[in-house]
């Protein structure tokens, strides 16, 4: 099933990953063994229907291609219609649509664009992601195209998404967790009362400790609920469950297509299982 058609037609909750792939810099056995790692994640969720969505530079990052990952890790049997690239306006803007034409020859049937974080001094090459997702959609028509969305901009985003050439048939939604309830039936409640007819995938973050200086890094990307977070985690609460109530939050709250974002590699795929195996239990007592 491809993606626009398991977003629009899907009555259950779809649980899908956003991964990176792994950093250019790591000393050689761990880069292995962390394209291993991110090979059996990939493999694993695909092979259950669901997709995965491979960043471009995450937070200024230097990681390996995202394409060139995927074709080399996974080789040509692997269902490619299911892994779907983020591209940002971060390279020149032949890069880009080279990027977008290479993807699809290469069997990548969806791309996410977005402007990316401003966390550095790389130029975009465009000043908005929609204009660089206008021009992709004029040169690979066949793609479909993913935009971007934060659910804590309230009714200003609804209205970015509602402009003629915002040229998406999806949009990514920024992370969100169980404590901001309050965003999510905001930014859900706009989006039906003006009539958004594209699909979308909200964001779970998978918060591993109360570090306060990782709250005070991702802070500069994502609003972090870090006295929430705090309470939780000295109360003994674990990442998974923590991440879990987040999904059911939003499944709750009528969302139902949820993707789950920094699994810890080395077990992510036993991870992930264990984190939908609690939201199933959570649906059952609700």
């Amino acid at each position: 099933m491809s993606l626009l058609k398991a977003l629009h037609t899907s009555k259950r909750f779809l649980l899908n990953v956003e991964m990176c792939a792994p950093r250019m810099d790591l000393p050689l056995q761990q880069s292995v063994d962390a394209w291993i790692d991110s090979n059996r994640l990939m493999r694993r969720i695909t092979s259950r229907d669901r997709f995965v969505f491979m960043t471009d530079g995450a937070i200024g990052r230097r990681e390996e291609p995202n394409l060139r990952h995927v074709v080399i890790n996974l080789g040509a049997e692997a269902d490619r219609s299911h892994i779907v690239p983020i591209l940002t306006t971060k390279h020149s803007l032949d890069y880009c649509l080279q990027f977008a034409q290479r993807s699809y020859t290469l069997g990548f049937t969806s791309l996410v664009v977005l402007g990316g974080d401003k966390s550095d001094d790389t130029p975009r090459c465009v000043e908005h992601a929609y204009e660089l997702r206008r021009l992709i959609r004029q040169k690979v028509p066949g793609l479909t195209l993913g935009g971007w969305a934060s659910p804590h901009g309230g009714r200003p985003q609804v209205d970015f998404m509602l402009h003629p050439e915002y040229s998406a048939d999806f949009y990514l939604a920024q992370i969100v967790s169980h404590y901001q309830t309050r965003a999510i039936d905001e930014f859900v409640n706009e989006t039906e009362r003006l009539g958004v007819k594209i699909p979308g995938i909200f964001g779970v973050f998978y918060y591993r400790s109360a570090n306060p200086k990782t709250f005070a890094m991702l802070s500069k990307f994502i609003p972090v609920p870090a006295a929430e977070l705090t309470r939780d985690f000295a109360a003994d609460i674990s990442p998974e469950e923590i991440c879990a109530r987040s999904i059911h939050a939003l499944l709750q709250h009528g969302v139902k297509k949820v993707y789950v974002s920094n699994l810890p590699m080395a077990t992510a795929a036993e991870t992930f299982s264990r984190i939908e195996a609690r939201v199933e239990e959570m649906l059952v007592v609700s």
